[in-house]
């Protein structure tokens, strides 16, 4: 077998700060390591010179870790769309899909806390899940699913 698992889900933020708090605030992830990195090592591996990166590691609790990702030296300046949020048709990461407990009272939660997704909790075709797709502060789409 090559893959096993999946270690972990990199996102890159624009504030790390502001990220983990929707990541440990709405999502309830905890913090499992917390690091700045700089030097040849991380020159190397990235390919950037003179990289001085900082990354937290959230623990997801039945398996796996959302890695955030914030480059102190090379920040993007991409603009976000004025939604806010990328469109799940553009070529590369589409999303990220976490499985929830109660996705009706996680939804009211991530409003009352101002962040945005493209529709309330949807019931699918097969009725199996429940589902919505919202937005981290960076606009990256998270597709957030409930079994039924």
């Amino acid at each position: 077998m090559v893959i096993s698992s999946i270690r972990h889900i990199g996102i890159v933020v624009k504030d790390l700060n502001r990220s983990l708090k929707f990541y440990s605030d709405l999502l309830e992830l905890k913090t499992y390591m917390n690091i700045t990195e700089t030097g040849t090592f991380i020159e190397n591996l990235t390919g950037i010179d003179n990289v001085k990166l900082e990354w937290i590691k959230l623990i997801i609790p039945k398996g796996g870790l959302i890695e955030l990702l914030q480059y102190h030296s090379h920040p993007d300046n991409t603009i976000l769309p004025e939604n806010k949020g990328f469109l799940s048709n553009k070529y590369g990461y589409s999303h990220v899909a976490l499985t929830v407990d109660d996705l009706s009272k996680l939804y009211i939660k991530m409003t009352q806390l101002g962040y945005t997704s493209k529709s309330e909790p949807l019931i699918s075709p097969n009725g199996k899940v429940k589902i919505l797709y919202c937005h981290d502060p960076d606009g990256n789409i998270l597709e957030l699913i409930e079994d039924l």
